[in-house]
């Protein structure tokens, strides 16, 4: 229990910072086109150094003796569906890509096979599940409390890279975004249809 504990941390610390390094990105990627060098240090330092600090602060809840729940499986399937949706993201766009790479070169096509032909955001959905199983697994009210504030700081950071892509890619993305769901991989009815009546 010890090591799954260890790895919820670790999920913590690699995901809790990521809508901060993208909201970094996206807000002003005109200007970190013009600054490319200094991005990656400045985006790294300010998400993990500002999101990392308050694993610290949550030490000892994070450390504290295990009490073990069937919730934990429940814990254990969302930071593996994290992981298998990071792998996958990787696997389609590669790495260079995955950080940020095409909106800063003003490039990039429009990539929808895999699970990006599903939702659109299949690695902000891995992400969200890994954050909220890893709570699941450290039980702490205090951890909850600042993932569910996290929780649209990562849906504001979705709504920043779906103009940026709208702007970059164009009609391209704008017809794969009304065939292909943001997050959940279904759809109850479509945003255009017309309704006839009798």
């Amino acid at each position: 229990m010890k090591l799954l504990r260890l790895i919820a941390i670790v999920v913590l610390g690699f995901e809790m910072p990521v809508p901060i390094y993208w909201l970094i990105l996206h807000s002003r990627v005109s200007f970190w086109r013009r600054h490319i060098r200094a991005i990656f240090p400045v985006a790294v330092f300010l998400a993990w150094g500002v999101f990392d600090s308050l694993l610290y602060f949550f030490r000892r809840d994070l450390f504290r003796p295990e009490r073990v729940s069937w919730f934990v499986a429940i814990g254990m399937a969302m930071m593996a569906f994290d992981v298998f949706a990071l792998s996958t993201s990787e696997a389609v766009f590669g790495g260079r890509r995955l950080v940020g790479h095409s909106e800063l070169a003003g490039s990039g096509e429009l990539i929808a096979h895999g699970l990006y032909a599903r939702v659109r955001h299949p690695r902000y959905l891995g992400m969200m599940a890994g954050m909220f199983g890893a709570c699941v697994i450290v039980a702490s009210p205090w951890l909850w409390a600042v993932s569910i504030l996290w929780l649209p700081l990562a849906l504001a950071n979705i709504h920043a890279e779906e103009s940026e892509l709208r702007a970059r890619l164009g009609s391209a993305y704008a017809a794969y975004a009304e065939r292909v769901p943001a997050l959940l991989p279904l759809r109850l009815a479509s945003r255009n249809k017309d309704v006839s009546r009798p």
